[in-house]
């Protein structure tokens, strides 16, 4: 397995997934929420590929939504943000 994460923007960040089968998800991590999840510890593109390294464990990357703002992962995933302040 694979992720790629390409900053597009300063918020907007793609990422490819290569398992069994390659999916590219977009995704939007502003700068409050970078520094609430993780206080400025690590940059914002180590967060969203640890996100997927989260995500990927609990799911598919084919069942990873195509494009959504990274706080949406604790909607499904309550644990998130205690996972991600310890990154």
């Amino acid at each position: 397995m694979t992720i790629s994460v390409t900053a597009k923007d300063q918020n907007t960040f793609e990422v490819v997934v290569t398992t069994n089968s390659t999916t590219t998800h977009s995704v939007t991590l502003s700068d409050s929420i970078h520094m609430k999840l993780t206080n400025g510890k690590i940059s914002k593109e180590t967060l969203v590929e640890k996100s997927f390294e989260f995500l990927l464990a609990r799911e598919p990357n084919t069942s990873i939504l195509s494009q959504f703002k990274i706080e949406v992962i604790s909607q499904y995933f309550p644990d998130y943000v205690g996972a991600a302040g310890k990154w």
